[in-house]
């Protein structure tokens, strides 16, 4: 088994125009004052991270990795959610989502997508050249809409929208293949891969593919009340990245798991900084490291009442004391008896 890497800080949720959040070496740096060895970064925000010359620099590469290990931290993954969501958008949300395409590009959704394309397999190369074996994203939706079957959705409607996303997922599984980047997909409301189901729905259609991979944050598994530790035992060998990410639940007699179209704070189902929530935390730690997970537990701070940057302060702590350092040996080998087999056969009477 091996032991978890972390704790890691996911930049998404904190990158501004205010510092030490401007510029990566400002935020790296405060990263590693608050104790984070690593951190995910998000490919798309230049204030951190130019994606064309991540590809075509090895200059700019080892400079970008350069500041981060000065700073005490580590680049655990790139993140393309928000390109990778323009991979599949169906037209209900096409305004909402065009805020994630440079402005040249909102309103042309042909020239949208093809853009989300190429940003991904460009997020897949760099991944590759910064020396990193995964990557974050979202798969983008078609069917989403649809999720509640009223009225009754025509047939063959489902099917025809996951055979679409994995004809547009598929070239660039073939290209994370190529350069030996595992795609993980985050499994959350909104996209079409929202629950182990239509993950499997998703993989059968891109024929099991061994890059199509899992981003696990039990949060939205709390949301959507889907028992998340037993998701470790069932797809543990698909989940290649994590998310330490809190929820509650708490429903009333007036809403539930939809949320009566709430805000955050006022929804049943909100999000917390970790520790805050119902996350058995101690029991997803054990689980990911009973089945030898490979990669970092990154803190992603989503909360609807803390300050974030008490969030992430907190967060950092909260992760190093459930990390588990796994032990080299059994608890018993003090009693160990070597192998005799003589001592066998007459354990069990047959000598």
């Amino acid at each position: 088994m091996r032991t978890i890497k972390g704790p890691g800080l996911f930049l998404a949720q904190f990158v501004s125009d205010k510092a030490p959040f401007n510029d990566w070496r400002s935020i790296t740096a405060w990263a590693g004052s608050l104790g984070y060895k690593g951190v995910q970064v998000p490919s798309g925000d230049m204030r951190l991270f130019d994606l064309d010359r991540a590809v075509e620099s090895q200059d700019w590469r080892d400079e970008f990795l350069g500041i981060a290990r000065e700073n005490g931290v580590e680049v655990t993954e790139l993140s393309c959610h928000t390109q990778g969501q323009l991979v599949a958008v169906h037209p209900a949300y096409d305004a909402a989502f065009d805020a994630f395409a440079p402005e040249a590009l909102r309103g042309n959704l042909k020239a949208r997508q093809e853009w989300a394309v190429d940003q991904v397999g460009k997020t897949i190369r760099a991944s590759r050249l910064l020396g990193l074996d995964a990557m974050a994203t979202f798969s983008g939706a078609l069917a989403w809409p649809y999720l509640y079957p009223w009225p009754q959705r025509a047939p063959g409607l489902v099917e025809t929208a996951f055979d679409t996303l994995a004809e547009r997922w598929r070239p660039l599984l073939d290209l994370a293949e190529e350069n030996g980047v595992d795609v993980c997909y985050e499994i959350h409301p909104g996209e079409d891969l929202h629950d182990g189901v239509t993950f499997e729905m998703f993989l059968d259609r891109v024929g099991q593919h061994p890059r199509a991979n899992m981003l696990y944050d039990p949060s939205h598994y709390v949301l959507q009340q889907l028992d998340y530790l037993q998701n470790i035992d069932i797809y543990h060998d698909r989940i290649r990245m994590f998310h330490v990410k809190d929820a509650e639940f708490r429903p009333t007699g007036r809403q539930g798991v939809y949320g009566g179209y709430q805000s955050w704070v006022d929804r049943a189902g909100r999000f917390r900084s970790p520790g805050d929530g119902q996350v058995d935390f101690a029991q997803v730690f054990s689980k990911l490291a009973q089945h030898d997970f490979p990669g970092w537990a990154v803190v992603e701070w989503e909360c609807a009442l803390k300050h974030p940057e008490d969030g992430a302060r907190e967060g950092a702590e909260f992760v190093r004391r459930h990390i588990i350092r796994t032990t080299p040996q059994a608890f018993d080998d003090f009693a160990a008896q070597g192998t005799d087999r003589a001592a066998i056969a007459a354990a069990l009477g047959l000598s």
